[in-house]
């Protein structure tokens, strides 16, 4: 990796934490480069265009998440495995404050939901992969045997999205100390559910 490339990922890595604090649409290059300590030109020089660095952003971000969940839950057996463990690393992910603002998804969701634009397209695009791996594991583990053969995989999906969504919203806005109680509970629940 040469020195161009690296500073790149120091720059982007910088800016997905910040966003995860004030938005997308709050990162400037103007900001960016003085808390880089770095010229505005040499930081545009980089991206050569705000609308450039925000879809990196968004990138990095799902390829962290890919990274930090995702791959590892796909080292494990295919089925209940596989999605406990999908679970397990979406609970850390959560708790980590890996970002200052939290999961960067949470903050781009509120703010370009209602925002037309590529950003939103890629945003949407890479939420409705992640509701698809949840389905096609969903998918594995009735082929495994471990789910009931009439489950109903995309309800699943949506269940457990909306088990961690409201995880997030517990643990990190109203500080329950009980939310990663109440959220594995939960889902053992909706483990049951799926197998009767």
């Amino acid at each position: 990796m040469g020195k161009g490339d690296e500073t790149r990922d120091v720059v982007l890595k910088h800016a997905l934490a910040l966003s995860s604090r004030i938005g997308l649409q709050g990162l400037s290059i103007g900001r960016l480069a003085d808390e880089l300590e770095m010229s505005k030109s040499g930081l545009f020089g980089h991206f050569k265009s705000k609308e450039a660095l925000l879809s990196q952003v968004l990138e990095l971000a799902a390829q962290e998440f890919l990274d930090d969940v995702v791959r590892p839950a796909f080292r494990e057996p295919a089925g209940e495995p596989r999605i406990r463990k999908l679970f397990e690393n979406w609970v850390e992910w959560t708790k980590s404050n890996r970002y200052s603002g939290g999961c960067p998804f949470m903050q781009f969701s509120f703010e370009l939901d209602d925002q037309p634009g590529q950003l939103r397209d890629d945003l949407t695009r890479q939420q409705r992969g992640w509701m698809e791996i949840l389905a096609e594991a969903a998918r594995r583990a009735i082929a495994e045997g471990h789910f009931r053969s009439d489950l109903d995989v995309p309800q699943f999906a949506y269940e457990l999205q909306s088990l961690m969504l409201g995880y997030h919203h517990a643990a990190r806005l109203m500080h329950d100390e009980n939310a990663e109680t109440h959220v594995f509970h939960s889902f053992e629940s909706l483990l049951s559910q799926s197998k009767e």
